[in-house]
């Protein structure tokens, strides 16, 4: 099955994922001008009503941008929402959504059907993120047009299942769109991607060092200083097991190695068992796929990087296909 339209002319098949806190509209504005999906949660706009303010600007300055490069177009950006019972917000958030015919959706932490007709209403569509099989069945029952599948190595609350395992299961009742989040941060992982199956990849963490992202230097000082042993799987901090940076939970005066355990029943998305350190303020979410950062960059210098890194792992590819060596024959 073909990706829907709003997805097929991307320069790389990249969205970046959206994250909590650090996304803001100058991230989305240059994802998308760079050529990627830009995302991020609504909840990010604080007070409600900031939420018009950011979709005003965002559907302006790309639109201002698509006049002036008619012969390459920014790429469709997206709206995270939580569509959990504890969010209060959700209906007002996506009222402004249908307002503003936000081109992609986002959902997370259920499936609503409400909330899916509602993005249909106008032409948008809805991809769900989800752990594994029983909650894509879900989303899917709900009307989602597509998958986020989230991964071990993903950042914030990821899943427990290797990338190999999910989407090969997915793929076997699914054809739709499929995106993969899991530890990518460079093109050949993105290429990797598609080799397994999925049509896209949903790149977070790599983002929070870049230089439009809404993270402390410290924050994105770590993210360059940081590889996959300083991440630590934890659901102290929100109720629900996610991915942080070890070095953020002892600067936060815990021990990474030694972290309690967290009544599900209390998530929350604001502080966890420590009331003096919160998630994802003073505890920074991370996936494992950051030792590919090694520097600061522009948000289109990066992209820049992984469509170089993309077209570089095809092309080696192709040659091993090319000229690899003959698979061996059957006794």
């Amino acid at each position: 099955m073909a990706l829907p339209p709003i997805l097929q002319n991307l320069r790389i098949p990249v969205i970046g994922s959206p994250l909590f806190i650090i996304s803001n509209p100058d991230l989305v504005i240059a994802q998308c001008k760079a050529g990627v999906v830009g995302s991020f949660p609504a909840l990010n706009a604080r007070p409600e009503h900031v939420l018009d303010e950011w979709l005003d600007k965002i559907t302006t300055e790309l639109a201002e941008y698509n006049e002036k490069n008619p012969d390459r177009p920014a790429a469709p950006f997206a709206v995270n929402q939580i569509v959990h019972k504890t969010n209060n917000r959700l209906d007002h958030d996506v009222e402004m959504c249908v307002k503003y015919k936000v081109p992609v959706v986002i959902t997370s932490l259920g499936a609503r059907q409400e909330v899916n007709d509602a993005i249909h209403s106008y032409g948008g569509i809805v991809l769900h993120d989800i752990i594994n099989v029983v909650f894509a069945h879900k989303a899917l029952e709900k009307g989602a047009d597509g998958l986020i599948a989230v991964c071990s190595g993903a950042g914030g609350h990821a899943g427990t299942l290797s990338p190999f395992a999910l989407i090969q299961e997915i793929r076997q009742f699914f054809d739709g769109p499929l995106a993969l989040s899991g530890s990518i941060a460079n093109g050949g992982s993105i290429a990797a991607a598609q080799a397994l199956g999925a049509d896209l990849a949903y790149i977070g963490s790599a983002f929070i060092s870049c230089d439009e992202a809404n993270a402390v230097d410290g924050y994105k000082d770590m993210i360059v200083d940081s590889k996959a042993g300083d991440i630590v799987y934890s659901n102290l901090f929100t109720g629900v097991h996610g991915n942080y940076l070890a070095p953020s939970i002892s600067k936060a005066g815990l021990d990474p190695n030694n972290l309690p355990e967290s009544d599900p029943s209390a998530m929350n998305f604001g502080s966890g068992g420590n009331q003096e350190a919160k998630a994802w303020k003073d505890i920074w979410g991370c996936g494992q796929g950051i030792g590919a950062i090694d520097k600061r960059m522009p948000t289109s210098e990066f992209v820049d990087k992984l469509a170089r890194e993309y077209d570089e792992a095809r092309a080696a590819l192709a040659k091993r296909q090319a000229f690899g060596v003959a698979p061996v024959a059957a006794e």
